[in-house]
């Protein structure tokens, strides 16, 4: 593993880099590298990992086996050295579902029976967008495999940036005024740089007497890192514990006790870690996505989907703080199929992938135009809702559905969107495109 848990490449300079058995030429990630590579390479059924700010989510990508980490404080920590005791956990890998399944019923505490219950797959679109993998590939196998099963309501769309910044308002003052990253990450990589905080100013209570007395030899990259912890100076770490606090009821407002978000575990698999740079922007972003759980607390499941270009794809799926049983049962249930729909868009044609011309608010547009045009008034309604959430700028969205409401006889609504369009779209005609939407139900 990593000296001190606080690597994420899984190498260690003292005692060499356990091969990824997946790609033996690509690192097996950490900082559990070992626990990974010990299930992967087919030498054990499971093993145990500690994970920080991802040291099973990580590696169990890397290596295309499963991962769960629970949910913060169920497992017991007795009997390991803290790194960051308000990020650590205690996952575990396996190659089976049955098995990871069965770990976690052992490890996790007895509770009530797990009646089954209807389940939400909710996508966080805008996580998605750090995966170039095509969406025939990762979303849609996901989808297709919860539509060939019992007990699973249509899933749902969402961006995470905008309702962690709506419910987290602590995160407000780690939020950059400008970056260079799409719409919407700037509140996920404040989440992220919160994490690292944390874990820093935690290792250097834990550890900092204990590096300055004995000044241990470490790798160049813990060295830096290590550095980095012992040198924090943060003043208020109140703000990054009411940061937490306020995560965890974002996630359970939006997952409640049958919600799962899915999102990708890391970012597009890279060809190669071989430079600095290289290693640093992945990682950045790879923290952007294992925030939403370090941050929360809540359990993730992560579940490798095949390959793309030889390179392993892996989503996770992430329940509500204390809901790890559910999830486990959800992994269990839904893996055939998934990995049966792995199997299919892996000998399909490749279809145009819609990240680009067409994202998913145009998806849900299109949807609703369908819906329209067959005179389901209420579904139309539905799908541009989702839509607008998504892209609140887009004049045509609230045209479309303020033509549903006409045909609702949902005369203020249908008002209130056609004002919308006008604000929002003054380059064209919206006034003559309101005239026109009130007597034809015209759709764009």
């Amino acid at each position: 593993m990593d000296e001190l848990a606080f690597g994420f490449t899984g190498e260690n300079m003292h005692y060499g880099t356990p091969t990824n058995p997946e790609i033996p030429t690509q690192i097996p990630g950490g900082s559990s590298s070992g626990s990974a590579v010990a299930v992967a390479a087919q030498l054990v059924d499971f093993s145990l990992g500690t994970d920080t700010v991802g040291c099973v989510r990580t590696p169990a990508s890397f290596c295309a086996i499963l991962g769960f980490r629970p949910s913060h404080g169920i497992v017991s920590t007795a009997g390991i050295v803290a790194n960051s005791q308000t990020l650590d956990a205690i996952g575990w890998f396996a190659r089976d579902p049955s098995v990871l399944h069965h770990v976690g019923h052992v490890l996790l505490p007895a509770s009530h029976i797990e009646y089954r219950r209807e389940r939400r797959l909710i996508f966080a679109d805008d996580c998605f967008q750090f995966l170039k993998v095509p969406k025939q590939k990762s979303i849609n196998v996901v989808v297709k495999a919860a539509e060939s099963l019992s007990g699973y309501q249509p899933s749902r769309h969402v961006n995470m940036g905008e309702h962690i910044a709506s419910k987290v308002p602590s995160l407000k003052e780690f939020c950059e005024t400008s970056n260079s990253w799409q719409h919407g990450t700037s509140t996920l990589k404040a989440l992220s740089k919160v994490m690292i905080l944390l874990q820093r100013c935690e290792f250097k209570t834990n550890h900092e007497e204990w590096i300055k007395e004995v000044k241990p030899k470490l790798g160049n990259d813990i060295s830096e890192r290590v550095l980095a912890a012992v040198n924090t100076t943060h003043e208020d770490i109140k703000i990054l514990y009411r940061v937490r606090t306020e995560m965890r009821a974002a996630l359970h407002s939006l997952l409640k006790e049958d919600g799962i978000l899915v999102i990708p575990t890391i970012p597009d698999f890279p060809s190669k870690l071989d430079s600095k740079r290289g290693l640093s922007e992945f990682q950045e972003k790879t923290f952007v996505l294992l925030s939403i759980a370090g941050m929360s607390g809540c359990c993730q499941a992560t579940v490798p989907l095949g390959k793309h270009e030889d390179c392993p794809i892996s989503v996770s799926f992430i329940a509500a703080h204390g809901r790890d049983k559910f999830l486990l049962n959800t992994i269990l249930d839904i893996y055939q199929c998934l990995q049966e729909q792995v199997g299919i868009a892996s000998n399909s044609l490749p279809l145009p992938d819609t990240n680009g011309d067409m994202d998913t608010s145009e998806l849900l547009k299109e949807k609703g135009n369908a819906a329209y045009k067959g005179k389901q008034w209420n579904k139309a309604v539905n799908y541009y809702n989702e839509a607008i959430k998504l892209n609140s700028e887009n004049a045509t969205y609230f045209c479309n559905r303020a033509a549903a409401y006409l045909e609702l006889g949902c005369f203020q609504q249908a008002e209130a969107d056609c004002n919308q369009a006008i604000i929002l779209d003054k380059k064209t005609e919206c006034d003559l495109l309101v005239d026109e939407i009130t007597v034809h139900g015209h759709l764009i």
